[in-house]
């Protein structure tokens, strides 16, 4: 099946995957892995075509959307035993210091990835992630398609989350004093 026909299923079910994904994952992340599910499938590595599409979608945005809670499970639990390792010895005052330079760092790092973005997709992903405006609101306000609104956040999120694994110092050197 090509990406135009997938795109018309997506366009057409895409209130549905975010209906059925809902009770999984927190609304502020409904509308990433609704995204995400449209990038998976037009890009699948494999080679056979999709044959119940409307099916695939949704089965990919409930395997997404239960990725994304296991990963938050992992993150908290790992996150709650660095902390405890981390504030034995440290006295409280120290401890606050310290995460702040550590957001301040990240909070540049991402702007710095933000400026990194081609000119349009800056716009759109702004508009989106910062002011919040919906795709519609975008499309209109750029003059441009919704679908394109669309892959730009995606474009946006990706590239960010790339330039911030390239340029971020791993974690266990962040921890390090």
């Amino acid at each position: 099946m090509d990406n135009q026909s997938v795109t018309s299923i997506f366009l057409s079910i895409k209130e549905g995957l975010a209906g059925a994904i809902a009770g999984i994952v927190p609304p502020k992340e409904i509308e990433d892995i609704v995204q995400e599910t449209y990038i998976r499938v037009c890009h699948n590595p494999n080679a056979e075509p999709i044959r119940e599409p409307r099916r695939f979608l949704y089965r990919t945005a409930r395997n997404l959307a239960l990725d994304y809670t296991k990963r938050a499970e992992s993150r908290l639990a790992d996150s709650a035993e660095q902390e405890q390792d981390f504030l034995r010895g440290v006295d409280d005052r120290h401890d606050e210091t310290f995460a702040q330079v550590v957001i301040n760092e990240e909070y540049s790092q991402f702007c710095k990835a933000v400026k990194h973005l081609p000119l349009q997709c800056r716009r759109v992903f702004v508009l989106k992630k910062v002011y919040g405006l919906s795709q519609r609101e975008i499309a209109m306000k750029l003059d441009i398609k919704e679908s394109t609104v669309e892959k730009h956040v995606a474009q946006g999120i990706k590239r960010c989350a790339l330039y911030m694994l390239n340029v971020r110092p791993s974690r266990s050197a962040r921890l390090v004093r």
